[in-house]
C-alpha cells in the first residue's frame, strides 16, 4: 500500500532527477504530471499542473511493482480531497 502524500513540488535541480517518460493524468478535472525518481525505487513525484499554486506531493509505492495508472489517479484524488478550496493548499 502506498504511503501518504507529502505536499510540495519536486525540486527542478540537479539533486532530484527523474527517469522514464512522465505520466499525464487528469483526475476530477485536474491535471497532474507523475514522474519516477531516479535512484529512489518506487518514489513518485506528482506535480499539480492545473492547481492555483506550484504544488504537488511525493508518494512511495510498493517495492515489488510499479504503481498502476489507477493507483496514481487514486493518490491524486486523495491529495485533492485534502485541499482547502479557499486557499488551494492543504487544509489545516
Amino acid at each position: 500500500m502506498p504511503t501518504e502524500p507529502k505536499p510540495g513540488l519536486a525540486p527542478e535541480d540537479e539533486r532530484v532527477r527523474h527517469r522514464g517518460e512522465p505520466v499525464a493524468l487528469t483526475v476530477d478535472g485536474q491535471e497532474f504530471r507523475v514522474r519516477l525518481r531516479e535512484g529512489e525505487p518506487r518514489t513518485y513525484d506528482f506535480d499539480w499542473l492545473s492547481g492555483p499554486h506550484e504544488y504537488g506531493f511525493a508518494l512511495s509505492g510498493p517495492r515489488d511493482r510499479a504503481l498502476s495508472r489507477a493507483e496514481m489517479a487514486q493518490a491524486a484524488r486523495d491529495f485533492l480531497a485534502q485541499i482547502d478550496p479557499a486557499t488551494g493548499y492543504l487544509a489545516d
